[in-house]
């Protein structure tokens, strides 16, 4: 898919469901139900885009098996929507994406959720290793009571760990507390005990770093946030993507 925005798949839905049969079938159509090849193209305006496969005598459209299928909103959006989110380095929320795309927050709060499913891994870790730095850092999802106008009480804060590969891969996590005990299990299963470590000064990664072939730290205390190499600007980036909507892995 073009970085270019004016492209026409993000505007037109007839080049935009062309695109996608292109992406999809590009050796020819194949039904997703059965896989026979032995399809028919349904003519008419009630079933444009719809295709009749002959072995299973079931209809199909180039959404069917996708995120995309059994949704109202146009394809064309969908593609945009996925587009922006991919392309967002810190993130895209669902109320952004509903004044980009006009519409409502509930459907771009729906598109959200699928699109990041989509966008799972199969298989999750190891990140790192041999001579490669991960960055490892935590914070806390949730607003402030001065922030909201008719909020009675502080609104529930969620904290959530966030590993970063400095090649590009990262994992965030929901957990219940902050301490050694919970943070190892997760960060151990998750990074290379071949990697570079990298973290700030906290108690709890202090055991945490011996178990890792070298660990740096920066001195958030002390306002030090970059020493030559020993920065944790990738995990704080990730970390802020978190609180505007990006993936979070469960629990």
């Amino acid at each position: 898919m073009t970085c270019d925005l004016t492209n026409p798949i993000f505007t037109d839905e007839a080049k935009a469901t062309a695109h996608m049969e292109a992406d999809r079938w590009p050796d020819g159509v194949t039904c997703p139900l059965c896989g026979s090849d032995n399809v028919t193209k349904m003519a008419g305006l009630t079933q444009a885009g719809m295709f009749m496969c002959n072995g299973c005598r079931d209809k199909f459209t180039v959404r069917t098996g996708t995120v995309f299928e059994r949704s109202h909103i146009p394809l064309h959006k969908w593609l945009l929507a996925t587009h922006l989110m991919a392309a967002s380095k810190k993130g895209m929320s669902a109320l952004q994406l509903s004044r980009m795309l006009d519409i409502t927050y509930k459907s771009a709060w729906f598109m959200c959720h699928r699109v990041r499913e989509a966008m799972t891994p199969t298989t999750r870790g190891p990140i790192g290793g041999e001579g490669k730095t991960v960055e490892v850092d935590e914070t806390e999802i949730g607003g402030k009571k001065r922030w909201r106008a008719y909020a009675k009480k502080e609104p529930k804060k969620h904290k959530v760990l966030t590993m970063v590969d400095r090649t590009g891969e990262s994992f965030s996590y929901r957990i219940a507390n902050v301490t050694a005990k919970t943070l190892r299990p997760l960060i151990v299963s998750v990074v290379s005990r071949k990697s570079h470590l990298m973290t700030d000064e906290a108690l709890w990664y202090v055991r945490l770093g011996e178990e890792f072939a070298l660990h740096s730290t920066v001195n958030h205390a002390d306002n030090e946030y970059v020493r030559g190499s020993n920065a944790l600007q990738d995990a704080e980036c990730a970390c802020r993507a978190s609180k505007n909507g990006s993936p979070i892995c469960p629990r």
